[in-house]
């Protein structure tokens, strides 16, 4: 009796692991309506950043993404080697990313990319880093 009961334990705890380890610890949600980004942590949110997302006749992709790579600092080279600090790519070669022109930041500019303030870049860098690619869902919507 106490060694199914020991064995139940043990089971329902591993099973409770790997259920929690599936999902998103850290979840980036882009809306590319009001060009914002929010960033929860473990469901509580942490963060509401201002984005500029793709102008007109560019495409930023939709749909839930985790992250392919990261680079602490990137140079464009579709778009005349452009600085790209804090690069978090989810989907080939659109990124999270830093961006200067932060005057812009609110509506619509990039090439598709979705850029923020490069300090609120390098903090959610940082936060990917931490828990890590399998831990991190991106969602962009409109």
């Amino acid at each position: 009796m106490k060694k199914s009961v020991l064995m139940a334990a043990v089971l329902t705890s591993l099973l409770g692991a790997s259920t929690a380890s599936r999902a998103a610890s850290l979840v980036a949600n882009i809306d590319v309506s009001s060009q914002t980004m929010t960033v929860s942590k473990y469901g509580q949110v942490l963060y509401r950043w201002s984005v500029s997302t793709a102008r007109r006749g560019y495409f930023t992709p939709r749909g839930s993404y985790r992250p392919q790579w990261t680079a602490r600092m990137w140079y464009s080279r579709k778009y005349e080697m452009s600085p790209m600090p804090y690069s978090v790519f989810f989907r080939g070669g659109y990124a999270i990313h830093g961006t200067g022109a932060v005057k812009h930041l609110g509506r619509p500019a990039s090439h598709g990319c979705v850029r923020l303030h490069t300090a609120n870049a390098a903090t959610f860098y940082s936060m990917v880093k931490e828990v890590g690619y399998g831990n991190t869902r991106i969602v962009v919507t409109d």
